[in-house]
């Protein structure tokens, strides 16, 4: 038997396929955008995958509008689909925050992922960068920075003269140009921004956890970082197959 389980983010959805015991076999990273009508997944399950797939579905979503339409789409096919924040998440983890509705399904599910590891930090490098704090297996909270490539489409749509650019980590002094003045406010300031909401996650819990990164940028900062890191690219699906293992 096969599961289908989906992360559905703001700019790019992970389709993975998993195996018997909950292990992925293969995955298909797609553009969210293109993923209202459904047919992307039609295609990829009756093309790539065996019949022996289990007919039940599982996402995290941010996108409720895509969520939506993927369900509507596919319980056309008699296919059953659920999301995360559907199932009883209580039994898995603890959530110790003022308003749980709030809390994004993509972080609910790293930190699902990262919980095995009893005290953990996880960075993830998405449309917003994101910071999440599990602490004796409880999720305690979070921060939500503007992710870095927003950041930088956002600042070359808003200017007349300052143009999009590809960070470069090898930024070792000020700029003698736009481009290499731009790209040392990127690369410096978020390394900046990086290690001093670390620091103080750590500073104010006084506990050695493992830092995660997950995300587009997590290789290109992990250097930068001062503390040592982990890269998992797949964090947040292994904590949407870890809710359908326990809760489907």
């Amino acid at each position: 038997m096969k599961f289908l389980i989906g992360d559905i983010g703001n700019t790019f959805t992970k389709i993975c396929v998993l195996d018997n015991r909950y292990r992925i076999l293969k995955s298909y990273n797609l553009e969210t955008r293109k993923m209202y009508k459904g047919n992307l997944i039609k295609t990829i399950i009756r093309k790539k995958i065996n019949k022996d797939l289990n007919p039940v579905f599982l996402f995290s979503s941010v996108v409720p509008k895509v969520y939506k339409s993927i369900k509507k789409n596919l319980n056309k096919n008699k296919y059953k689909i659920y999301e995360i924040k559907e199932l009883n998440l209580n039994k898995l983890i603890k959530i110790n925050i003022k308003n749980k509705k709030q809390l994004g399904s993509d972080r609910i599910a790293n930190a699902i992922g990262a919980k095995k590891y009893k005290n953990s930090l996880v960075l993830d490098f998405g449309t917003a960068t994101t910071f999440d704090f599990i602490k004796n297996g409880i999720y305690e909270g979070g921060v939500i920075a503007p992710g870095v490539k927003l950041s930088i489409k956002n600042l070359s749509q808003a200017t007349a003269l300052l143009p999009m650019i590809n960070l470069k980590s090898n930024q070792n002094s000020y700029g003698k140009n736009t481009i290499e003045a731009l790209n040392a406010g990127f690369v410096w300031g978020y390394e900046g921004l990086i290690n001093n909401i670390i620091s103080k996650i750590i500073s104010k819990n006084k506990i050695k956890c493992k830092i995660l990164l997950t995300g587009g940028y997590a290789k290109f900062f992990k250097k930068m970082i001062k503390r040592k890191v982990v890269i998992d690219q797949d964090i947040t699906v292994k904590g949407i197959a870890n809710v359908y293992k326990e809760l489907i």
